[in-house]
């Protein structure tokens, strides 16, 4: 990992646990509890690609994600991701290596239950929407989705749990 990375790691990190500080006094069934399924390592391999997600709890209002794509050694994608809740809403951020300028993109959740959670972003250029659903507690069907040069697209992600 270059140090640029590091640095970008480390400031999705601070910027998480600093919201995560400005909010006073968490309630039960807050979104992020919808989402606590997702703790830990998840995996899916196809014919050219392995594509592994990892998610950590880092506190009570945040978790923090990886994900990467390998084709044989070779990393092709990687994304640090912060899923955060502040003042009573959930946000998918994710920062994606050589998109987006290095720069985060914010996706808000617009529907969740306890197996399936939606977040979008109408004015990103693609994906527009993230969806997670839980199948069993050891499956989930990560899926990106939205329109891509004019036509509807969408890409899912079988997944298994690892650990």
């Amino acid at each position: 990992m270059t140090l640029l990375h590091q640095f970008k790691l480390q400031l999705l990190i601070v910027l998480c646990i600093n919201s995560a500080h400005s909010i006073f006094g968490q309630q039960k069934n807050q979104p992020i509890t919808h989402a606590k399924w997702l703790i830990g390592s998840w995996k899916n391999q196809s014919a050219k690609t392995v594509d592994i997600e990892t998610w950590k709890k880092l506190n009570d209002s945040t978790f923090i994600g990886r994900s990467y794509s390998l084709t044989g050694a070779d990393t092709v994608s990687s994304e640090r991701i912060c899923l955060q809740q502040r003042r009573g809403k959930l946000y998918y951020i994710p920062i994606v290596r050589n998109q987006n300028g290095g720069k985060a993109v914010t996706f808000t959740l617009t529907s969740s239950n306890n197996k399936h959670l939606v977040f979008e972003n109408p004015e990103h250029d693609f994906p527009q929407k993230i969806t997670y659903t839980l199948i069993t507690n050891d499956s989930l069907v990560a899926e990106i989705s939205g329109t891509k040069k004019g036509r509807q697209k969408a890409i899912q992600f079988p997944m298994k749990r690892v650990r």
